[in-house]
């Protein structure tokens, strides 16, 4: 068994694809309308899906914004350097919730940013 992918519920797709290519780097792997149940299903990830876990991006076109909820947490990326990748988010417009930094009762570096819905990414260094 493998993790396949992700699925988060966006209102707008077109902004959270840019978010997520733009952005965060990710690829556009593929994307597919479904107009008899009116939705649109976008695939992004670091690599091909046979290889990687990946998220599904899925916008129901008559649903404009969700509420998050209290059960989800966030997704987590591991970047080279959390203090540049920060930086480096920060100044292609994407929003900072937590500067890079250590976590809280630890030494491990983090930071915190939010996609256009309001989910939240944690950015972590390599384990050494």
């Amino acid at each position: 068994m493998r993790l396949l992918h992700t699925m988060l519920r966006v209102g707008n797709l077109q902004n959270s694809i840019s978010f997520y290519t733009d952005i965060l780097g990710m690829k556009l792997l593929r994307q597919k309308d479904y107009p008899d149940g009116q939705f649109t299903l976008a695939f992004v990830g670091y690599g091909d899906e046979s290889d990687n876990t990946v998220i599904e991006l899925t916008h129901n076109w008559d649903t404009s914004d969700y509420d998050i909820g209290s059960g989800f947490g966030h997704l987590a990326l591991e970047v080279a350097d959390v203090y540049k990748a920060t930086e480096a988010i920060r100044t292609k417009g994407g929003k900072i919730l937590r500067e890079a930094g250590p976590m809280n009762a630890g030494s491990t570096i983090i930071a915190f940013v939010e996609d256009p819905d309001g989910y939240q990414i944690e950015l972590l260094g390599p384990k050494l």
